[in-house]
């Protein structure tokens, strides 16, 4: 049998699962959604594991407990919650140096306290990679960005700048080379992402209706995620996608890296088009770029070049945990 990929081996164990009225939202976003009295409980969890999406030769031990944290605040940021508590399951395996977990929670630690996440509890067991799990709550803000709200007409955003993270990985990896100053950015943008919480909250206080998620497998592929759940079409401009001077260094007028490579941790979200890109990132706090609109689903999603033209992309590439390489590849 041909191996299924991640999404839909995560659609075939959830098939059929059943919730009591206390599930707002189940299995399809960033977050589970739980009800709660003083207000909705969000809840995710990730896993960082040695190998597959990180090699120690990249990483100091306090940068990858920080970085194990911030994929997890990630997810709560693109609900427009604010994350408060978590648990942590540490898997190492026997050859570690005897320091190394402790130094994992020097990085890990600090990032909660900057977060404002209490680590109330967790495990540590035996395993042949070294792992980290965490599993992070957090309280839904005044309304709940999902992957379900786009409708037809909505104008598309992101934050910051994309494709960034996916050359650092390229550059660490010795697949690509950089300046000096062009490598320090882009590797640091692979190795310490900022979770945009605050825009995350920000978006949610607007009180308006708006879906999001995080860019975490590519920019095409999440966006992908949002058409599914909203039924929709789109179109990206491929001239407006955000760049910063660093990618334009080294991958120059490529855009695979912004369009498919991943791990960005941006915000990509949909709202009614009628605010600027200036006025929302006054608001949010962090650089907002319109990149392009919610279509008819019936349209599909297509790239828009600087001509003009319609494309149809060839693949929406992205990470995929099941079939997509590994970080030592």
């Amino acid at each position: 049998m041909k191996p299924a990929g991640e999404f839909e081996l995560i659609a075939q164990l959830c098939k059929g699962l059943q919730f009591s009225r206390r599930v707002i939202v189940g299995p399809g976003d960033d977050c589970a959604v739980i009800a709660s009295a003083r207000a909705p409980l969000l809840l995710t969890i990730d896993s960082m594991v040695e190998e597959v999406h990180f090699d120690l030769k990249w990483l100091g031990a306090p940068v990858l407990g920080a970085r194990a944290l911030a994929v997890n605040l990630s997810d709560i940021a693109a609900m427009g919650g604010m994350p408060h508590t978590c648990v942590v399951n540490l898997g190492v395996r026997s050859d570690l140096p005897g320091d190394l977990p402790r130094r994992i929670y020097v990085g890990l630690k600090r990032a909660a306290r900057a977060a404002g996440v209490d680590i109330v509890g967790g495990n540590v067991t035996s395993s042949r990679q070294l792992t980290i799990t965490i599993a992070l709550l957090g309280d839904a803000g005044p309304v709940i960005l999902r992957r379900d709200a786009a409708r037809v007409g909505d104008a598309i955003y992101v934050t910051g700048t994309l494709g960034d993270a996916a050359l650092g990985w390229r550059i660490l990896a010795g697949q690509m080379r950089a300046t000096t100053s062009a490598g320090r950015f882009l590797t640091a943008r692979y190795r310490a992402p900022v979770a945009r919480l605050g825009a995350g909250l920000k978006l949610a206080a607007l009180k308006r209706r708006a879906a999001a998620i995080d860019i975490s497998d590519g920019l095409l592929q999440d966006l992908g995620h949002i058409l599914e759940r909203s039924e929709t079409g789109a179109v990206v401009q491929l001239d407006a996608l955000p760049l910063s001077p660093a990618y334009r260094a080294v991958a120059k007028d490529h855009l695979d890296f912004a369009l498919t490579g991943g791990e960005d941790y941006e915000l990509l979200f949909c709202l009614p088009p009628d605010l600027t890109d200036a006025q929302l990132s006054r608001h949010l706090g962090v650089a907002v770029r319109r990149i392009g609109e919610i279509r008819p689903r019936r349209e599909g999603l297509n790239l828009r070049g600087a001509d003009g033209r319609l494309v149809r992309p060839s693949h929406r590439g992205g990470w995929d945990q099941l079939l997509s390489q590994t970080a030592t590849s």
